[in-house]
């Protein structure tokens, strides 16, 4: 996973969302974003079974999400 998305570089929640659901493509495992699981522009991005809250998706994510969220979903995929 940390190839395909690193949290190194500064992206967008949309770029951020991208990302994933082509990953998602690739593992074929669902991904679907669900944005009524959230208050105003927060909503839910579920990957397979695991799920991460995207706060804005026009707006920088942090580099928690990339750093804590994304290998959780990576390692019991694996």
């Amino acid at each position: 996973m940390r190839t395909h998305v690193s949290e190194n570089v500064i992206m967008k929640g949309a770029e951020f969302e991208r990302r994933i659901q082509k990953l998602a493509r690739h593992r074929k495992v669902a991904c679907q974003f669900v944005a009524d699981k959230g208050k105003g522009s927060h909503g839910r991005l579920y990957f397979g079974e695991e799920y991460t809250t995207l706060k804005d998706r026009k707006k920088e994510i942090g580099r928690d999400l990339l750093a804590k969220d994304v290998p959780r979903s990576e390692d019991r995929s694996a």
